[in-house]
């Protein structure tokens, strides 16, 4: 199954070093219990008679990589395609818990959250899970959100499939992101990323009606000062 290593899109010393952080998408990627899996069929391919191949694609929104729009968890909340991109480009800082358990408790992140960027990435996994589901995802303590928030963070990301433990009904965590007017991404993979600070870029696609977005998302070197 394949696994992502860092890119380093170095061409000179000059150019800042990139990571790649999305899941790989295809026909095994896991997808939580009942929803829609990736599937492909091509329309088209390349033959005598027909110059180009064209892929037909199912799926959930929230296959892989993506960022849950307010309408994922409030009724009346903005789609994936009515959201501002702000918060999801700009100066974040991966901290790692990995191994904390069910959830991320304040403890867990603390030794790193002096003068916090806008942006918050938690490593849980020591390699993150893209061939299988995992029903025992570690999410967030609400209470780990509510104190982010405090500390000016517009947006989370974590590399489980939820903030919220995957048997939640009640989904506190994101409860707490509708109240606060945060963002979410999820299934990030950050095996290869060092806890620091780097720029985030990882925009939604402009889904006019949908409740999430795949996200192609990178963490880009800050310049050195």
């Amino acid at each position: 199954m394949e696994r992502h290593a860092p890119y380093t899109g170095a061409m000179n010393e000059s150019t800042p070093r990139l990571w790649d952080i999305s899941a790989p998408v295809h026909a095994h990627s896991p997808v939580f219990p009942g929803d829609t899996a990736y599937a492909q069929e091509w329309n088209a391919q390349i033959s005598p008679s027909c110059p180009v191949n064209v892929a037909t694609i199912t799926l959930s929104p929230h296959v892989g990589t993506h960022a849950d729009a307010p309408l994922h968890y409030d009724p009346e909340g903005a789609s994936a395609g009515h959201v501002s991109l702000d918060a999801y480009i700009g100066p974040c800082r991966v901290i790692h818990a990995i191994g904390c358990g069910a959830l991320i408790q304040w403890s867990d992140i603390a030794h790193a959250v002096n003068a916090l960027p806008a942006r918050v990435l938690v490593r849980t996994y020591p390699q993150m899970p893209v061939d299988r589901w995992d029903e025992h995802l570690t999410a967030f303590a609400p209470d780990t959100i509510e104190r982010l928030a405090e500390r000016g963070v517009q947006l989370i990301g974590i590399d489980t499939a939820s903030i919220d433990p995957a048997t939640s009904k009640a989904l506190e965590s994101h409860q707490v992101i509708r109240r606060r007017n945060m963002r979410v991404l999820e299934n990030l993979v950050l095996d290869a990323v060092p806890e620091g600070d780097y720029e985030l870029i990882a925009l939604p696609l402009k889904f006019i009606t949908a409740d999430a977005s795949p996200v192609r998302a990178i963490l880009r070197e800050l310049p050195a000062r």
